[in-house]
């Protein structure tokens, strides 16, 4: 498909799991990750129907795990000798200590959920795709999300779980978690990779979960 040809789609399509493919996607959710609590509902969609899954604390994970649902609906454009991976689907995954506000407006407590509703939708936006590695900038200027951190892009990073998702007649959905990054880890990410990136944190900074106060790992 030509990209005038996607443009046109992406404009006047609504791309929606089924029923089944809902019920699919619910049952893998309560099994890898755990039993949501609850969900916070798009009430106008335009392109997909994006909710929020909100699985509270644990004494096994201590921290809220917000999931996407609605994303993995759009094949994303992905190029075509990665075809064979089947990377064109994706949803997220976003973590927060259980402290977090989670119902709160404020910015300061508002920008990770904010984040998880702009990035799902960026391959629609700009006829592109996510995957392993990729990085987000809060702007051009890589300006920090809120007063509260210096926090002002996000990595994806894969979530390893127990096998894969696959929806009938839509293929692989792929996972990744949004790991917030200050801007000398963004510049250091850029003059090597993500792999490296990650290779200089300590195993707590690892779990991704969200400090406002973490170490700055991309400081010499």
């Amino acid at each position: 498909m030509g990209l005038l040809n996607r443009k046109k789609k992406q404009k006047n399509s609504m791309f929606l799991y089924s029923e089944e493919a809902l019920n699919q996607y619910e049952e893998y959710i309560m099994e890898q990750f755990g039993e949501y609590e609850s969900v916070f509902h798009e009430l106008v969609s335009l392109d997909i129907h994006l909710d929020i899954l909100i699985i509270p604390p644990t004494e096994e994970h201590n921290y809220y795990q917000l999931i996407t649902m609605g994303m993995g609906a759009y094949s994303m454009n992905t190029p075509r000798e990665l075809k064979d991976q089947e990377l064109e689907r994706a949803e997220l995954v976003l973590c927060l200590p259980p402290t977090w506000n989670i119902q709160s407006s404020k910015e300061e407590d508002y920008w990770p959920i904010r984040q998880l509703k702009s990035i799902a939708r960026l391959p629609i936006y700009n006829d592109t795709w996510l995957g392993y590695g990729h990085t987000i900038s809060s702007d051009e200027d890589n300006n920090p999300y809120a007063s509260d951190t210096k926090f002002c892009s996000m990595l994806l990073v894969d979530v390893n779980k127990d096998r894969d998702l696959r929806i009938d007649g839509m293929g692989k959905i792929n996972f990744y978690q949004l790991f917030p990054l200050y801007k000398e880890e963004l510049e250091y990410k850029f003059h090597h990779d993500a792999d490296s990136l990650l290779e200089r944190f300590d195993e707590e900074a690892l779990s991704g979960v969200i400090d406002n106060q973490r170490k700055n790992f991309g400081i010499e």
